[in-house]
Parts: C-alpha cells; sequence; structure tokens
C-alpha cells in the first residue's frame, strides 16, 4: 500500500549556528498536522528517489506548526544539502506522518536527555513533553563551540529553560559535561537518551554501562552510521518473486537484488530507518543495523538490506 503523503510549506526559514538550517513547516490547503509523540520523525521527500528522515524539534503540544533543524553535511549523499538548496521560505515539499523510532519510556522516576550538536533535536521536543507531565528530567546539549551550535536562544526562552546545561568543547573546564555529576551510579528508574555524532553517543553509552544502567534503559537514535559491506560473498533467493542472485563482497544485498529487477524501498540506506526491512524465511542474517534491537536480531526472522549481510551461505527472503 503506498504511503499517503502530507504536502506541507515552508514557513519560516533560520540559519542558525554553523551550517544549521532550521525550517518551521505548516500545512498547505486547510489540512492539519498529525500529533506526534517526543522522539519521531517525518520523512522528507526532497527530490526523485531522495528520501531523508529528520527528526521534529518543536512542542509535541503544539499542531500548527512542525519544526526540524538540518545541519549541512559536507560529506551529504544529497540529503542535507538538497534541504538547504531547495527548501526556502514559501517553497512546498511532501512529508511523512510522523514516525517514532526513539519514543520516552512510560514508567521513567526520571530522564537523562544527552543530545551532541545536531542530535540535540529530538531532545528539544522530549524536553518539552517531560516538562508538560511534570516529570523529573535534565537536558544536556554539548557541541564544540557555542558560536557554531543551533537552538540556543530557543532553549534560553522555554518554560524548562533551568532544566538545560549546555557543555562547550572551547570553553572553561568547569562547565563541561561531567559525568560523575550527570550520571553518577545506576538508579533504579532513571533513564538515559542520546542523539549525536556515534563517537559521542558511544561514549555516553559505554560509560552509562560501566555505571551500572541497564541496556534497556539507554534510548539512542543514530543519525549517520558507516556502512560495512565487507564479508565473503553468498546467494540471497527472493522465494515470492523466484529469482535468487549472488551478493558479491562489497555489494549490498540492496544493489544485487536491484541487479535482478528486484527494487526494495529505501530512505537511509544505513540501517537507521528500517524502510528496507524485509523478513527471513530461511539462513542467518548478520546484522550491520542499528534499527533492530538485540532481541530482534538474535530472532533471525527480519533483515535490513541496505547494510546487513549474510552468515550463513544462503539467505532466503519472502519478497
Amino acid at each position: 500500500m503506498t504511503e499517503q503523503l502530507l504536502t506541507v510549506q515552508v514557513h519560516k526559514r533560520q540559519l542558525q549556528g554553523d551550517g544549521v538550517v532550521v525550517l518551521d513547516l505548516i500545512p498547505v490547503g486547510g489540512a492539519t498536522l498529525p500529533a506526534f509523540d517526543a522522539g519521531a520523525h517525518v520523512d522528507i521527500h526532497i527530490a526523485p528517489g531522495l528520501v531523508r528522515q529528520y527528526s521534529l524539534c518543536s512542542d509535541p503540544a503544539d499542531h500548527a506548526v512542525y519544526r526540524l533543524g538540518v545541519l549541512k553535511d559536507p560529506a551529504s549523499r544529497g540529503g542535507s544539502v538538497g534541504v538547504h538548496d531547495t527548501l526556502l521560505e514559501g517553497s512546498e515539499v511532501q512529508i511523512s506522518a510522523p514516525r517514532n523510532l526513539f519514543p520516552l519510556a512510560k514508567a521513567a522516576r526520571r530522564s537523562i536527555l544527552l543530545g551532541g550538536g545536531i542530535g540535540i533535536t529530538p531532545m528539544i521536543a522530549m524536553a518539552y513533553a517531560l516538562h508538560a507531565r511534570g516529570e523529573d528530567f535534565e537536558l544536556h546539549y554539548c557541541g564544540r563551540s557555542r558560536s557554531r551550535s543551533a537552538f540556543l536562544e530557543q532553549l534560553q526562552s522555554v518554560a524548562f529553560a533551568d532544566r538545560v546545561f549546555t557543555h562547550f568543547d572551547d570553553e572553561a573546564p568547569e562547565q563541561k559535561l561531567d559525568m560523575d555529576a550527570v550520571l553518577g551510579q545506576a538508579e533504579s528508574g532513571v533513564h538515559i537518551y542520546t542523539c549525536g555524532p556515534t563517537g559521542f553517543m558511544e561514549w555516553v553509552i559505554g560509560d552509562a554501562l560501566k555505571r551500572g544502567y541497564a541496556d534497556d534503559h539507554i534510548h539512542r537514535e543514530y543519525f549517520q552510521v558507516e556502512v560495512d559491506n565487507s564479508g565473503a560473498s553468498f546467494e540471497v533467493v527472493a522465494a515470492r518473486s523466484g529469482k535468487s542472485v549472488q551478493v558479491a563482497e562489497g555489494q549490498s544485498i540492496l544493489d544485487a537484488l536491484a541487479d535482478v529487477g528486484i527494487k526494495i524501498e529505501i530512505s537511509c540506506e544505513q540501517g537507521i530507518c528500517g524502510t528496507c526491512l524485509c523478513d527471513v524465511l530461511e539462513g542467518e542474517p548478520d546484522h550491520r543495523d542499528v534499527y533492530l534491537t538485540d532481541d530482534e536480531k538474535a530472532a533471525n526472522d527480519q533483515i535490513l538490506v541496505c547494510c546487513s549481510r549474510a552468515k550463513s551461505p544462503k539467505l532466503v527472503l519472502d519478497i
């Protein structure tokens, strides 16, 4: 079934910090924006065949506007550059309804939000939601420099400004993120949320695990990961299509299937969004994504064909 898309207009556009465009999107033609929960993202259809995901950073209680922040990535594969170059004030674009792969835990006693760079975006929406619910939380914003960071003016004026703490690499040592003070030792009911560059997230996650936090109390959302297509070749059989193909070393399952005329819907191409998820009927996947949970990976009945490979000589997929 084809997904129904929403047409929105760029109502306001601001360049903030170093290479971040902040967009306020409003519905076109009298439509209403679907409600969303903190942590959600939308797919933006930037150009034909070019779809990317960006977190919503507006107040979930505000149904009149969606706010996004997009960093112009020097290594962009077309997404962030396309947003910066084409989404001007007054322009229209199609987006998906919000999807949430990074929700707030329902029974948290306290929440610690840790955003690195542009990874602050989903944390802002989370802070709005937690404040509205009267829950205990802290928001920590880490960056290289205050002058290069977006959303600072907004975070200084929100009702929960006293819960916001900034940490910049080029400022005084005493304001830098102190894990002893912020995380301490694991306590019952405390949940951690992190988003940002991979190195930043690995530091936060690794430190939290060492302090005794359970893995299911450490919530994470990756913006970008390295795709590793190394490994021996293997066969993929498309059960419903009646086709088989050999996936070469250095080649993705996605590309190999395309070579025999099987097209899979894709978006991020990095194992982040789950768009290319397929059911596995036979064989053992080599999971290289960050979308599936550890339990889902252990079940070995699903695979993201944009990045994962096979441990067995053959995979049979339900496609």
